[in-house]
């Protein structure tokens, strides 16, 4: 009997453990300060965490977005972003983001809409300025291209990529020697760049009536399609023997080279 009762005041007795301690919801700021800083591992742990401890609605729905923008998944930024934007027409930020998205998904119409309005508001940065040059020129607005690149240029002056997409747009209209300008500066700014270089070299070929020279290791794919590019350029400038020149060079360093080269060729080449 003492036994039993020795045994039931020791039961009794026994620790009962304490129930499991939730981890604390992250602060939804904090989050979006990770995303800002680059630490985007951190900040998808801590968003996912708050839609594990149920947190919804428009604060986590923006959080989702700009975590896909800033993670480079454009095609899944832009369908978070446009009903956010329905509910926060003045959110200036939004729109740049959403715009900028669009165009790297390559939806060029939604990507100008949404950029016009971005750059209504102050909050418009350089980049949303530079995206809005290259959805003009997608339509051949050049003065639209213009103001948004001489904006951009203002707000960051020495962008590589802002220079050579003005540099760019110039020579699709045949500013020659504006165009080498920009790109040279580019150039100068990024000389490891390989797009700023052969455009650079197109319109250095534009404006010095030399055909491009193949570069050491440059393949003769690669060498055939500047070369074809140049001869576009001499046709744009009414060059035709320049660029019957190029285009017939284009071909004969690579026969199968896409019939692009020869359809130009046959352009250039006057009808008898």
């Amino acid at each position: 009997m003492i036994a039993l009762l020795l045994s039931a005041a020791l039961a009794a007795a026994k620790p009962v453990p304490a129930p499991a301690v939730q981890p604390p919801v992250p602060s939804l700021s904090e989050a979006a300060f990770a995303i800002q800083a680059g630490r985007l591992e951190q900040a998808r742990l801590m968003i996912a965490n708050a839609v594990k401890a149920g947190v919804t609605g428009p604060e986590i729905d923006r959080l989702l977005a700009e975590l896909a923008y800033a993670s480079g998944d454009y095609q899944g930024a832009l369908p978070r972003y446009l009903p956010l934007l329905a509910s926060n027409p003045s959110d200036g930020v939004m729109y740049e983001h959403a715009g900028i998205a669009a165009m790297k998904a390559g939806d060029v119409a939604q990507g100008a809409k949404l950029l016009d309005r971005a750059t209504s508001f102050p909050t418009a940065t350089w980049r949303a300025w530079n995206a809005r040059g290259v959805a003009a020129d997608y339509r051949g607005d050049w003065a639209v291209a213009d103001e948004s690149y001489s904006r951009a240029t203002a707000l960051a002056p020495d962008r590589a990529e802002v220079l050579n997409n003005y540099g760019w747009s110039l020579l699709a209209r045949g500013n020659w020697n504006e165009a080498f300008g920009k790109l040279e500066r580019a150039s100068t700014l990024d000389p490891k760049n390989p797009r700023i270089a052969a455009n650079l070299e197109l319109a250095r070929a534009a404006v010095s009536e030399d055909l491009p020279q193949r570069r050491a290791g440059e393949s003769e794919v690669d060498w055939a399609a500047r070369l074809n590019d140049a001869g576009v350029v001499a046709r744009l400038q009414g060059n035709n023997k320049k660029a019957v020149a190029a285009f017939t060079q284009a071909i004969e360093v690579r026969t199968q080279y896409y019939a692009r080269a020869a359809n130009n060729l046959a352009m250039a080449v006057p009808k008898k």
